[in-house]
């Protein structure tokens, strides 16, 4: 809905023909910056493990505690951040979250029992690092974009991959040479800079500043939009209306096992397996950063996969290889990298993020207009299989003395997940688009 005292354009806006460079790009820009810096700090919890351990003799399954909440909050906190946005203002949850994300960051630094930990780390890291990621870059791509949108979300959802993997090793040699609190107290600095960026540059809409979105028709005035107040009330009831088939309930399915099967192993027990084998804390660190490197390609050609393939038949590819990569990982660890590894790395990268294109296809496909929506909730789900992931694998550390059973039980899961996807249905199977609120 527009309003009739809404800010109007009152000259000849630029819609990216010209040579100044539209609004829209710095916009997107200092985005990619925000998510990139929340995703840092999301993959920043397997480097907390060992020297946790060493420095407090806290167990490993508490300090997996925190991270098992940071990422279940993840993804539950997103379908509600969309909400936010659409009633406070995207520029406005940006700062409020990357504040939230800097200041959990400090207080773990003078924490000192695990249930702070979970507080600070799970808690506020993880419902920040949540409000900034795909929501925000889809917020971001529909109000500024008209053209270039597919290339700004492709960018900034594979900028959160990358960001995730890419500046691991920086933050590792900070934790190994300086230690891990001047670490995390360089990462709250840098957050903090980069609430006081979005301030500046970030707005709600092309209109706050007088222009159309990036591409827009040049025809009519553009108002800004009105805030809907009713968009949380309409998130709940998209995902009752989904509860009611199994469409739902099998892709939440397999994407939990996707996050069970990545975040929860990668982030967060990847680089303590890899010391526990005696391999360098900096070169594992720059081994899960080869992942983040590789997935950005993986999910690139992922998507222009999907164009031309049964985005089925793709998820099942991807999670046969990753039962296949994550069965034989055991055998390739050891104090230096092998080929063998090096393989599985840019393997396991190229499948790593390369089931979202698949799955936002089928939400689509199966709830239309509500697609968008239910991949939030889908995606929620993804969380609580990295949440539950992370948790475990420190409960198998503990008890066993060894990673090895974590891998060959994600291997099985990803093998569950091919057979979860055999049962989706080709089309709509009839069971009716999920409900929405009442306006």
């Amino acid at each position: 809905m527009n309003t009739p005292d809404a800010p109007a354009i009152a000259r000849t806006p630029r819609t990216g023909t010209g040579r100044r460079a539209h609004r829209a790009w710095w916009v997107a820009a200092v985005a990619l910056l925000v998510v990139v810096g929340g995703a840092v700090l999301t993959a920043a919890a397997g480097l907390l493990v060992e020297p946790l351990h060493t420095e407090y003799a806290w167990s490993r399954s508490s300090i997996a505690l925190a991270s098992s909440v940071n990422m279940v909050l993840y993804g539950l906190v997103a379908p509600f951040a969309a909400a936010l946005m659409d009633r406070f203002g995207l520029h406005r949850i940006a700062v409020a979250a990357l504040a939230l994300v800097a200041t959990g960051t400090l207080l773990t630094t003078v924490m000192s029992s695990p249930w702070q930990f979970t507080l600070y780390w799970g808690l506020l890291v993880g419902a920040g690092t949540g409000a900034v990621a795909m929501t925000f870059a889809a917020a971001v791509a529909q109000r500024w974009f008209v053209a270039r949108r597919g290339l700004v979300l492709g960018t900034l959802t594979g900028a959160s991959a990358f960001g995730q993997m890419a500046f691991l090793p920086a933050v590792a040699w900070t934790v190994d040479h300086q230690g891990w609190r001047p670490a995390l107290v360089t990462l709250a600095l840098t957050v903090f800079v980069l609430a006081a960026l979005a301030a500046l540059v970030l707005r709600d809409h092309p209109a706050d500043v007088g222009l159309r979105p990036y591409g827009a028709d040049p025809a009519g005035p553009v108002h800004r939009p009105e805030p809907a107040p009713g968009a949380a009330r309409r998130t709940v009831a998209v995902l009752a209306g989904a509860l009611r088939g199994r469409r739902f309930a099998l892709l939440a399915g397999v994407f939990m096992v996707c996050g069970a099967s990545t975040n929860g192993l990668m982030w967060t027990h990847f680089v303590p397996a890899a010391q526990d084998h005696g391999m360098a804390v900096t070169v594992a660190a720059a081994l899960v950063s080869g992942v983040g490197v590789f997935s950005l390609l993986g999910t690139v050609v992922s998507g222009w996969l999907t164009d031309r393939v049964d985005p089925r038949w793709l998820l099942a590819g991807y999670f046969a290889g990753r039962a296949l990569l994550l069965a034989v990982l055991p055998t390739l660890l050891g104090p230096h990298p092998g080929p063998g590894l090096m393989a599985f790395v840019v393997a396991f990268g190229l499948l790593d993020v390369a089931t979202v294109p698949p799955v936002i296809m089928l939400c689509n496909r199966y709830f239309g207009d509500d697609g968008a929506i239910v991949f939030g909730w889908v995606n929620a789900t993804h969380q609580l299989g990295a949440g539950a992931a992370a948790a475990l694998g420190g409960t198998i550390r503990d008890t066993t003395g060894g990673y090895g059973p974590l891998w060959l039980f994600a291997a099985l899961l990803c093998g569950l997940a091919v057979a979860m996807v055999h049962r989706l249905p080709a089309r709509e199977d009839g069971q009716g688009p999920s409900s929405r609120a009442p306006q």
